[in-house]
């Protein structure tokens, strides 16, 4: 089995939870989810991202620039990640569309790992 990296895009604009209970109704989603893989076998790990852009670090004339941001335009954020395994991108991808959150108005980047 091949392990895979679920990205989690969402857009900064979403509708956020109106109330404690609704945002803990939208945790519980996600918790369930993973639970079933888990018990599947498949998640290997993941988590939530902070709601802020991050840092990006680039060289630049033999030193590290350090910036804001994948890009400080961007009016999507990297949420979260799911590892997981499956045979192949199909797969992947089929376990993918269960995850909640495409319901929820976000978009999963499948990646496969490359193994060292």
């Amino acid at each position: 089995m091949s392990e895979f990296l679920l990205l989690l895009h969402q857009d900064l604009n979403r509708p956020r939870p109106g109330s404690p209970d609704e945002a803990m109704a939208m945790t519980r989603k996600y918790m369930d989810w993973a639970d079933r893989m888990r018990s599947e076998g498949r998640l290997k790990a993941g988590q939530k991202l902070t709601d802020e852009p991050g840092k990006v670090l680039r060289p630049s004339g033999g030193r590290v620039a350090i910036t804001d941001g994948p890009y400080a335009e961007s009016k999507e954020l990297l949420g979260g990640y799911f590892l997981i395994t499956a045979n192949d991108y199909a797969e992947a991808c089929r376990l993918s569309e269960s995850c909640p959150h495409l319901q929820l108005g976000g978009r999963i980047e499948v990646r496969q790992i490359h193994e060292m």
